[in-house]
């Protein structure tokens, strides 16, 4: 075969593994895939095979949606034995069938009740492979509870939208953020039961492992859990520092390690002090929280938005405001995106770096989650062949994905309202849209 023939072979490859990314997904498109050997295609083609091969398994996932609800009923069921729960008979048979515990199984019936039932424009797009299995699970478990509370067909109407909408840019960890920030915005008084009916929960266990280990997890409200992680960014900023100075094995530790032998020097410090007397007192807030004014002076409910965390509710917002240093910050009225910064309190360059930490929050890679406070300030055009230290070319990166920028054949496009694009090694792209600044990502 000659050179030619092959690119001619690689080119309808290509051109066949287009028509069917974009084909409605169905045993025929199923069929046509699975005839395809993936090691043949171009690398660009590849991604859109495995892209197509995604959309299908969305749409055998809403079939197994149907499916779990028709075996399982449409409603919970309540066994007549006192020592039987919620569905006891159903999860059994589920759990059983498709190999999974039963707690599993219980997860996969709500998630399936409440997309069946509640959510019809989640079920059409999870089978139009509009959106993965991992968008709609997310959807329905952040409006579950919403939808148990009494949330209006309107209102579940609306979140649907927002979300599906929101879902083509994001991963399911940001969508999940999106539905509860929409849900605190169209109800925010039963947003705050939900709040303050889940405070009630929070808790520390301790589970013992093997190998001389042990598992501690704490449950707590996410501004308190935040407070933790800060205190433990803290004390890992001073060893750094120290490490600088006295050379030990603490540079050898990995991050996970630094976190948590960070938590166990706090910890044992605190207990230290407390031998002799023990005062209360109240530890300074180290978060941001995000708050509109007319909500701040008490005038409106409007969720506030807790970095790291998403949306909580106005009181807690207002609370954690209330001896908090203030920025001010001006966003367009319409989409929310940031557009300028006060530099009455801050001259650049900080008041650049000011600037960009409370535009892009986290790392700018697609789906990355990394907070801004673990990221490097990184000029998308480089400033050795002549890239501008400014607003439109500087963006936050986290340590990996700027490796990848700078050493693994990516690239970046910066634009001037914080969005991006980036093209893979493949060539594929991938568009990170702007982020308002009142929704958390």
């Amino acid at each position: 075969m000659t050179s030619a023939q092959m690119y001619s072979i690689d080119n309808d490859l290509s051109d066949v593994v287009q028509r069917l990314l974009a084909a409605i997904p169905g045993i025929t498109t199923l069929a046509d895939l699975v005839a395809i050997d993936p090691h043949k295609l171009s690398p660009a083609s590849r991604i859109d095979y495995l892209s197509a091969l995604e959309r299908q398994s969305a749409w055998l996932q809403a079939l197994m949606q149907r499916a779990i609800v028709a075996v399982a009923g449409r409603d919970s069921t309540l066994s007549e034995k006192i020592w039987d729960g919620v569905d006891e008979a159903e999860r059994e048979e589920i759990s059983t069938a498709l190999r999974l515990s039963p707690n599993t199984a219980q997860m996969r019936i709500d998630v399936a009740r409440t997309l069946v039932n509640h959510l019809p424009h989640t079920c059409s797009a999870l089978a139009m492979g509009e959106i993965s299995t991992a968008h709609a699970t997310v959807i329905a478990k952040e409006a579950a509870a919403a939808i148990r509370n009494g949330l209006s067909e309107y209102a579940i109407y609306q979140v649907e939208e927002k979300a599906l909408s929101f879902a083509e840019f994001h991963t399911p960890g940001q969508v999940a953020n999106k539905v509860r920030t929409t849900i605190a915005q169209l109800a925010p008084a039963e947003f705050e039961e939900v709040v303050d009916r889940a405070r009630e929960s929070r808790r520390v266990s301790c589970y013992n492992d093997a190998d001389g280990m042990a598992t501690v997890v704490a449950i707590l409200p996410a501004q308190d859990a935040q407070i933790v992680m800060k205190s433990i960014e803290a004390y890992i900023l001073t060893m750094n520092a120290h490490d600088e100075q006295e050379s030990n094995t603490w540079s050898l530790l990995s991050a996970d390690n630094k976190r948590a032998d960070a938590l166990t020097a706090i910890l044992s410090a605190a207990l230290s002090d407390s031998l002799e007397t023990v005062k209360p007192h109240r530890r300074a807030v180290t978060i941001n929280v995000t708050i509109d004014l007319p909500t701040l002076l008490g005038l409106a409910q409007n969720p506030g938005q807790l970095s790291g965390y998403g949306a909580i509710p106005a009181s807690v917002a207002r609370e954690l405001a209330s001896d908090a240093t203030w920025k001010r910050f001006i966003t367009d009225p319409q989409t929310g995106n940031l557009l300028d910064y006060g530099r009455e309190k801050y001259e650049p360059p900080q008041g650049l770096v000011d600037f960009l930490l409370a535009r892009d929050r986290t790392c700018r890679f697609p789906g990355c989650r990394q907070p801004a406070t673990r990221t490097d300030i990184d000029h998308a055009h480089s400033w050795e062949s002549g890239g501008e230290t400014n607003c439109e070319n500087l963006g936050l990166l986290c340590r990996r994905h700027h490796r990848l920028k700078t050493h693994g054949g990516w690239g970046l496009v910066s634009n001037d309202n914080g969005s991006c694009e980036w093209t893979s090694p493949a060539g594929k792209k991938y568009f990170v849209p702007a982020r308002p600044i009142n929704e958390s990502q």
